[in-house]
């Protein structure tokens, strides 16, 4: 058996594979002067209560505060986040982090009069401000995106109630997080030689990816008989959820809760009809792979414990870092050589925190700082490090080219372009690799990875999204959301996505109890449609190269200065039609003829 590799302290981990936290700031005393700043700019900033609708001057004067502001939020709270993940167990930083904090909200309270001062503004009136100050030209995508939801604003008494109202609208999320990540625990699961396993909501993808099937099964079955033992509370949870985003629809005069969440980034509604249309009517190719899966693994009954095992064995190999940075390099050349330069200045001048240490963070994440991105990994030599190395770094461009040509205000990009540039990267990683293996074995275990994004990503968060736009709609008709709806509703989806070859377990109906993205307001149909449009976007990357990448670099440069829809048209991708999920889901076919080919010879 080989040897647990140790965990380094931080002060071990060498300084090359550590990301370059001086180049916020050189100490932490010239941060507390900046913090000190931040403060005098929120008292200043407070003097203009009550005057931003005087004259065109005072406007431009709050707004250039504003933006001195921001620029400072970014620094400080980047510089305090960054070192708190270094090692979240060192209090200086956890402190530090705790005043950062405290000054944003300070921040937000002082400029709490902001939106309804900028929307009582009358139209003429604004128009004659940028005709008298030129300078506001600079401001009018930010203020026209505070005006632009004057319709859904309430009188200022009305808008004080919702804000008292603000906490106990976040109660069901609270109350869920609560119970499914500090009370609720599970029996062990048992593998086939009777060994115990742990069973969390942390270790159970990890028992469901096993090639032990007796351990899938019993981790299948532990999780969700414990989760059905809960399931009327639960299901209070959710429907609490449900009524408390109709109440803010409702009061804000919109047609939905699902409308009211979407025009937060401007997307239309018909985006996420779109979507799940065009899935349905690519259901074929899902129940083509089930059918696949069964006959792989050789069962004569295909289960949901089923689904997570990889087709193909792995290989153990390692892939040194230095060797992933090349590979990653490597397969981005079809975007170009200015792509790449900015894409090896992040590698060489350490943006990126590579190696897991003792009271690191977790995980992976770009954070766009305006001096550069910082990008955190925990890098162990897999496959999907290698793959999570080139996402970060499509992030991390994202906001580099973003930060670069938008002003401060205008440079950070909504959440549903925000998983565009990361997917295109693993796109274009995938068909690098897959264009340059000639072994049978490790192209269909490539394959089988491509394949399983597909899945878990386009097909599966449709469905997740599709379960929400039910509940919604069933609460509008004065449906009562018991349990045994959820329950019904949600088995009736996996039978519908996942189609006939595969058992529909009684089991899978419960699902929805441990998904926290239904308490996230309609967030989980963007992993589906930024995959989509990814895939669209590395696909005519492929076929048309330079021109395509021009494109596609005017969007990685619009961070939030047009609405996500029409940024993403200007790089040839229309995500208010269908059919960019249809290109999608029409390789996922390709990909689908080539492995039941590979595996048949």
């Amino acid at each position: 058996m080989a040897e647990t590799q140790k965990i380094l302290e931080r002060s071990e981990i060498a300084a090359q594979d550590r990301w370059a936290i001086e180049d916020l700031y050189a100490s932490d005393e010239l941060w507390m002067q900046d913090l000190e700043k931040l403060k005098a700019l929120s008292a200043e900033v407070a003097v203009f209560a009550g005057k931003l609708g005087k004259d065109a001057g005072t406007l431009l004067a709050y707004m250039q505060k504003v933006e001195e502001a921001s620029v400072l939020l970014n620094k400080l709270l980047n510089y305090s986040s960054r070192r708190n993940d270094e090692d979240t167990r060192v209090a200086k930083y956890q402190e530090l982090n705790g005043m950062a904090v405290n000054a944003y909200v300070g921040y937000d309270a002082a400029t709490s009069f902001e939106t309804p001062e900028i929307m009582a503004i009358p139209e003429a009136d604004m128009e004659r401000f940028y005709a008298e100050q030129p300078g506001l030209e600079r401001y009018r995508r930010y203020i026209f995106n505070i005006r632009r939801h004057a319709a859904h604003v309430l009188s200022v008494e009305q808008e004080k109630l919702m804000a008292m109202a603000g906490e106990m609208m976040q109660a069901p999320e609270d109350i869920y997080s609560k119970f499914a990540d500090a009370d609720l625990s599970f029996p062990d699961a048992v593998d086939k030689d009777g060994k115990k396993h742990p069973l969390s909501q942390g270790t159970f993808i990890t028992c469901m990816e096993s090639s032990d099937r007796v351990l899938r099964r019993s981790a299948f079955e532990t999780t969700y008989k414990t989760w059905a033992a809960h399931k009327n509370s639960v299901a209070a949870m959710l429907n609490a959820q449900v009524k408390s985003l109709q109440f803010n629809a409702d009061v804000r005069k919109y047609a939905s809760a699902l409308e009211a969440a979407l025009d937060h980034t401007n997307v239309p509604v018909s985006v996420y009809h779109n979507l799940i249309e065009a899935v349905h009517q690519n259901f074929d190719k899902m129940h083509r792979y089930t059918r696949l899966r069964k006959k792989l693994l050789g069962v004569d009954e295909l289960h949901f414990y089923d689904l997570y095992t990889p087709l193909v064995p792995g290989t153990d190999t390692k892939i040194p870092f230095e060797q992933a940075k090349q590979t990653v390099y490597e397969s981005l050349a079809p975007m170009g050589e200015d792509y790449r330069k900015i894409l090896k200045e992040g590698f060489e001048k350490r943006w990126i925190d590579v190696y897991q240490n003792v009271g690191k963070r977790s995980g992976a994440y770009s954070a766009g700082a305006l001096v550069h991105p910082y990008v955190l990994l925990n890098y162990s030599g897999t496959l999907d490090s290698q793959f999570t190395l080139a996402h970060e770094m499509g992030h991390a461009l994202h906001s580099y080219h973003s930060n670069k040509y938008q002003t401060t205000l205008n440079a950070d990009y909504v959440i549903f372009v925000a998983e565009v540039a990361s997917t295109c990267n693993e796109a274009l990683l995938m068909e690098h690799l897959l264009s340059k293996t000639t072994d049978k074995k490790e192209r269909a275990y490539l394959i089988n990875h491509f394949l399983e994004q597909f899945r878990a990503t386009l097909y599966r968060q449709t469905m997740f999204a599709e379960f929400e736009m039910i509940l919604g709609q069933l609460n509008q008709q004065g449906v009562a959301l018991t349990a045994e709806r959820m329950c019904e509703e949600y088995k009736k989806l996996n039978h519908l996505y996942f189609g006939d070859d595969i058992v529909l377990d009684d089991e899978i109906a419960y699902e929805w109890e441990r998904i926290p993205h239904f308490y996230y307001n309609y967030y989980v149909f963007q992993y589906a449609t930024g995959y989509s449009a990814a895939i669209a976007l590395s696909r005519r990357i492929l076929k048309e190269g330079e021109a395509a990448v021009k494109d596609y670099i005017g969007f990685l440069s619009g961070g939030c200065s047009k609405d996500p829809i029409d940024l993403l048209k200007g790089a040839g991708v229309d995500m208010s039609s269908p059919e960019p999920v249809n290109q999608a889901l029409t390789l996922f076919g390709e990909l689908l003829d080539e492995m039941e080919a590979l595996m048949a010879e």
